[in-house]
């Protein structure tokens, strides 16, 4: 959700081992031809444009724009999508306001998660959240769900769903009596909020690339209690508070930086509090929010969904993608939180190889250098996302899903699995050995006169590890795949990795670091990156090919170079910020020298290391501007001057009792 980018896609969106289950769906993507003769679905021939403010509980009128099929020779369900972004259908690059019931999206949009949806035939729902545009209210960041409502003044989204749904029923003619709910990013968090409590007549939902915990659990704000920079400054310099109603433009103007090199110019500004200047006064309150509360404290607490997804009673298909850059945990947490609390529901999970919201606008086939040899988001929005919806608001037949359809990289097939993570996953480490080495054996398994030893490092705050061997601002989504060659030749970033695999290794779960550290300072980041390592053999794309995303995302998404012999693919990265390592709601500094664990849990992979490649860990003390530095002192970083910024020397211990390795969930023969 927190770049300038993911904000503009949500606008456009509004317009081998284990045995796979059975299914009726096709084992792998198929390459799905789009036809070009065709002409575009003219949204205005087929619907009629209404607009509505509907009244709430608390007497709040919420904008609604309502398009209602022409043909009314049969009755139709409701497709909703709840927005802070605005129902507007207006271009987002040229600002025009396009409220208005004769305003219709551009023939190159469509109103539904896929053009198949226009075609088929929904009366689509698109609401402004309160607080938000055109919708009265007060707009309120990740809105906390009110488990007890004592009176109508106690209001969140899912009341606000629960009195537009009951509303719409009423008074929007020809309607089946369904509804349906989704939504990517933000409209994605709405999508899952609302369906708490879920009115009767909701009967499918699928909340994608949802936040649900935006502090410490991987979605957009901190990352094990780090937080994330370059993308949080992006978004919050163009997302700010309303005087609502308002039909104010949508035109995102993103923050001038005058130089392409973000690394530069982010350090350049010395702290993280001195970015406040950069907000026009009485602007920052969000950005404020976000930096301010540094630990897991009163303000997050409430705000974390998944305690509360409760009382769900309609289907739900949750969506996210390997390379989501903003809210790759969301899916996770929302699909394990659904079904525990919810025993019963048709609850099921799709992750592809997707950026964030990659699978709604762009064909999935590849992400910088890296091929997924099909065209997956087409895929998923034939085989998977529309007939989830047709079979519970029209009875269509069922697809027959399987509970997790998730793509695995490497191989680049789709898998079909009875839970996720799929059964037969055997959790086994890989241990940092001698000389740079990884292996599943211990270093006094490979020489029992081995005492204990470590590796250590230099790590300064004044030349952080950049998380991008090219210049850039903010976050291009393919950083997620990037080429790790250029960090595993600075001093300051340790490199482990295997001999070359004579069997292809499977990973499918989450990934978790278990560290023995310490640090001359007094706090410490611990940034874990597993990469998959080519053979120097490895055949290179052909280099004059234009990249299929060049086009459709930001202009850095295209790493400078296309030679994939010897590439050190990331396969997932995640920092963890050392003072949380026992709480993060109260931070400890460390002990000058004195060793201690540092464990923490890494997002969700499904990846083969095929025969041939390496395995690769690295471990650094920096990310920069991916996340904020850390000075390396025992301080509240938002305060922090430049003077507190130091040098310490960090070390990984690998041998005895305090032995450093990964734990990974890999897949055993059936």
């Amino acid at each position: 959700m927190k770049t300038l980018s993911c904000l503009l896609a949500c606008l456009v969106l509004l317009s081998g081992t284990v045995p796979a289950q059975v299914s009726n769906l096709p084992p792998t993507s198929p390459t799905i031809e789009k036809k070009t003769d065709e002409a575009p679905f003219d949204i205005r021939e087929h619907y009629t444009k209404y607009e509505y403010r509907i009244p709430m509980r608390d007497g709040v009128k919420l904008f609604t724009a309502v398009y209602v099929p022409k043909d009314q020779s049969r009755p139709y369900p409701f497709l909703m999508i709840r927005t802070p972004y605005s129902v507007s259908v207006a271009d987002a690059r040229d600002g025009k306001n396009a409220y208005g019931e004769d305003h219709f999206p551009p023939s190159t949009r469509h109103l539904g998660p896929a053009a198949e949806f226009d075609k088929a035939g929904y009366i689509f729902v698109n609401q402004d959240v309160r607080g938000r545009f055109q919708s009265e209210g007060k707009f309120v960041e990740m809105y906390p769900h009110v488990d007890e409502k004592k009176s109508a003044t106690d209001v969140d989204p899912s009341t606000d769903m629960y009195d537009t749904v009951d509303w719409l029923l009423k008074h929007v003619p020809n309607n089946n009596g369904r509804v349906g709910i989704w939504g990517i990013s933000y409209p994605g968090f709405n999508t899952a909020a609302s369906i708490i409590d879920s009115h009767p007549a909701i009967k499918a939902a699928s909340p994608q690339a949802p936040m649900i915990n935006l502090f410490g659990q991987g979605d957009d704000a901190y990352h094990g209690g780090a937080f994330m920079l370059a993308a949080n400054f992006s978004f919050y310099t163009v997302f700010q508070l309303q005087q609502n109603p308002t039909a104010e433009p949508r035109k995102w103007v993103p923050f001038e930086y005058w130089t392409d090199n973000g690394y530069e110019w982010l350090l350049r500004q010395g702290t993280l509090g001195a970015l406040s200047k950069f907000f026009a006064p009485g602007t920052s309150a969000l950005w404020d929010d976000q930096v301010r509360h540094d630990t897991f404290d009163d303000y997050w607490k409430p705000r974390d969904l998944a305690p509360h997804l409760k009382n769900i009673h309609c289907a739900v298909l949750t969506v996210g993608g390997w390379f989501d850059g903003e809210d790759l945990q969301g899916p996770f947490s929302a699909f394990e939180a659904i079904g525990k609390n919810n025993p019963g529901i048709d609850n099921k999970l799709v992750i592809g190889p997707w950026i964030h919201g990659g699978w709604g606008r762009l064909d999935g086939h590849r992400l910088g250098n890296v091929n997924f040899d099909a065209n997956t988001a087409d895929y998923y929005r034939k085989y998977l996302v529309f007939p989830f919806f047709e079979h519970h608001l029209k009875d269509a037949p069922d697809p027959g899903l399987a509970k997790a359809t998730v793509f695995e990289t490497g191989t680049n097939v789709w898998r079909h699995y009875p839970s996720w993570p799929p059964p037969g996953v055997q959790q086994k480490t890989l241990y940092f050995q001698p000389a740079g080495g990884l292996g599943w054996q211990t270093p006094f398994e490979l020489n029992k006169e081995a005492i204990d030893q470590f590796d250590e490092y230099i790590s300064d705050p004044a030349k952080p590890v950049p998380f991008l061997a090219y210049y850039a601002l903010a976050v291009p989504p393919e950083y997620m795949v990037s080429d790790q060659r250029f960090a595993a030749t600075r001093p300051d970033v340790l490199t482990y990795q295997t001999a070359p695999l004579e069997e292809d290794v499977t990973i499918a779960g989450p990934v978790s670091p278990k560290l023995f550290v310490s640090t001359t300072g007094t706090d410490s980041d611990w940034d874990v990156k597993l990469i998959d390592v080519y053979p120097p053999d490895y055949p290179d794309p052909n280099s004059t090919d234009e990249h299929p995303n060049s086009k459709t995302v930001e202009k850095d998404v295209r790493p400078p170079s296309f030679a994939l012999a010897g590439y050190q693919q990331l396969v997932r990265g995640e920092p963890f910020r050392g003072k949380f390592r026992h709480s993060l709601e109260k931070p400890e500094p460390f002990v000058p020298g004195q060793v201690e664990a540092v464990e923490f849990t890494m997002p969700d992979i499904c990846h083969t290391f095929r025969r041939g490649h390496r395995i690769m860990v690295q471990v650094q003390s920096s990310w920069f501007p991916l996340t904020d530095r850390n000075p390396q002192v025992f301080i509240n970083i938002p305060d922090a001057k430049p003077e507190d910024f130091r040098a310490a020397t960090q070390r990984i211990y690998r041998a005895g009792t305090q032995t450093s390795g990964i734990v990974l969930p890999v897949q055993t023969q059936p």
